[in-house]
């Protein structure tokens, strides 16, 4: 491949922003650097049409319609979209906690209305279902965020929310592969160590990321697993990544990293995301929206692999053969008839400011 197709390639990074709207600098910035794409924070989502207008601005400095737009709206606690513009809804834990197989149709709707207020907005990638399998002793960073302990069930819900945002025409992101559930301290903060042995984790932690290995996107884990590679956590890990996710796990869609400012990583920022993309994620994922800290990364961080850019690509195309028109007041109330009430928070469900 010669160095001019290399060189027309997005670079292998996703940037936040400040704010609400883009100054001139970040403008000029992006235009520049031209990311593969951009993530949404709380900071960044006033309402519906400001949103709107913001994902619209992301794409025109980077001149791509396509350009992929990420969120984290999993309902509970992680949410970016909030009242009263957008609904509220439960945690996975409420969720997993209904009979099956209401637990399934419940994970499966709520994803749906989820994705139908992401796509009205432009955003094209859901960073969920989290599939990490939370231990007794675990730090709650996880938490209610889990549908469960059990590997099966959690696989089973897990596809049911990917089945739900496909349809609605926006990408899941599988985390945090492959398994954040051991983790003792919050990676946000400082960097994790399992001890579990390898078999121990093959038959348990990396279960449900197995069961669904033909998702589209998966987030790696800011976490050391000792039994495969002592020295570095998943993110950075080549050995983790090549016979773990990509070898026995068996995943072989777009790997973006975990935010690469975490607590959990030290050296710089360049440093850390040369190092992911060394370890072969495709994609360094950058949260903060410091411009200095952009500017930092963007000189480091070279244009996609062929590889990821034929895995963005097979993603894309499957984001738009899968999406269903629907029913968004039937399937809203369906949803809060299965969850009994606790899903019904916020504005109308199939309002449109």
């Amino acid at each position: 491949m010669s160095d001019e197709a290399t060189a027309e390639r997005p670079r292998a990074v996703v940037f936040g922003c400040a704010g609400e709207r883009l100054t001139l600098e970040e403008r000029r910035f992006f235009a520049e650097a031209d990311p593969l794409g951009f993530v949404l924070f709380r900071r960044n989502c006033a309402d519906r049409k400001q949103v709107r207008a913001l994902v619209a601005e992301f794409r025109a400095c980077i001149g791509r319609d396509d350009a992929p737009v990420l969120i984290d709206q999993e309902g509970g606690r992680v949410a970016r979209l909030r009242p009263p513009h957008w609904r509220a809804y439960p945690a996975a834990a409420e969720i997993a906690a209904l009979p099956d197989p209401l637990a399934e149709e419940a994970a499966r709707l709520g994803a749906r209305l989820i994705a139908e207020d992401l796509y009205e907005a432009g955003v094209t990638v859901d960073a969920m279902p989290v599939l990490d399998l939370p231990e007794a002793d675990a730090d709650p960073v996880i938490g209610d965020r889990a549908y469960g302990a059990e590997p099966g069930r959690v696989a089973r819900l897990g596809r049911a929310v990917c089945e739900g945002l496909l349809a609605g025409g926006v990408l899941p992101i599988v985390k945090h592969i492959p398994g954040h559930g051991r983790a003792r301290v919050d990676s946000h903060r400082d960097l994790p160590r399992v001890d579990a042995s390898g078999a121990e984790l093959t038959g348990w932690d990396f279960a449900p990321f197995r069961a669904l290995a033909a998702m589209p996107w998966a987030m790696t884990a800011h976490i050391v697993f000792a039994a495969i590679d002592a020295a570095a956590p998943a993110t950075l890990s080549r050995r983790v990544i090549d016979e773990v996710i990509r070898g026995e796990i068996g995943f072989d869609g777009v790997l973006v990293s975990d935010d690469i400012s975490m607590g959990a990583l030290s050296g710089s920022l360049a440093e850390r995301s040369r190092l992911a993309l060394d370890a072969g994620c495709d994609v360094a994922l950058h949260c903060s929206g410091v411009f200095e800290e952009m500017v930092e990364i963007a000189e480091a961080v070279p244009p996609l692999t062929a590889a990821a850019e034929a895995r963005i690509a097979r993603a894309e195309d499957l984001r738009r053969r899968s999406r269903q028109e629907f029913d968004a007041e039937a399937t809203a109330a369906r949803f809060d008839a299965l969850l009994g009430g606790i899903a019904q928070a916020g504005s109308d469900p199939t309002s449109r400011a």
